[in-house]
């Protein structure tokens, strides 16, 4: 399916922080992938599922509200006019806690977090797919930090969301006592 420029473009941002962040994770060992600089801090294994869940939580979005605009008749088709998606508000001051809805569990197989991950990006690129037939903007949902955000600026944040946490899963393979195997 051939997307409008915006929506190519956004899949593309997505598509580059991803690989980015399968670069600095495939090929980790189990240890690796559980090993934690501190008590405090997240392994690259729990990164990867926040990811993952956090993913999974942007697609299931995108079905909730083009079924519930489509419901209210109130879904429209991509606006021929709209070359440039709204940008993304700047992240508040301080450090994020995750919500509880997308909090890592700890010590899963890597392999099956890749293997997770993988397909829950194969799936959202139907909802790419569907988020470029439909006017975005009147399609909204609340952030917890961001406020009011349209759809695709849920999108947007997800690629902001994997480039923050890939500057994460570096800290973790740089900090002292990171397993070598």
């Amino acid at each position: 399916m051939s997307l409008p420029k915006p929506v190519e473009t956004l899949w593309n941002e997505l598509q580059a922080v991803r690989a980015e962040v399968l670069n600095q994770v495939e090929g980790l060992t189990q240890r690796q992938a559980d090993w934690k600089p501190s008590a405090n801090d997240w392994s690259v294994g729990e990164i990867i599922d926040h990811l993952t869940i956090a993913e999974i939580a942007t697609g299931k979005l995108t079905t909730k509200l083009t079924k519930e605009a489509a419901a209210a008749g109130t879904l429209a088709p991509w606006p021929v006019g709209l070359t440039v998606l709204p940008p993304l508000p700047p992240d508040p001051p301080g450090p994020a806690d995750a919500p509880q809805v997308v909090q890592p569990a700890p010590g899963k197989a890597i392999g099956e977090l890749l293997a997770t991950m993988k397909a829950t990006r194969e799936r959202s690129r139907q909802s790419i797919e569907k988020l470029a037939t439909v006017d975005p903007r009147k399609l909204r949902f609340k952030h917890f930090r961001l406020g009011d955000l349209d759809l695709t600026q849920w999108w947007q944040l997800q690629a902001r969301h994997d480039g923050i946490h890939l500057a994460q899963v570096r800290d973790v393979r740089r900090a002292s006592g990171f397993p070598r195997a």
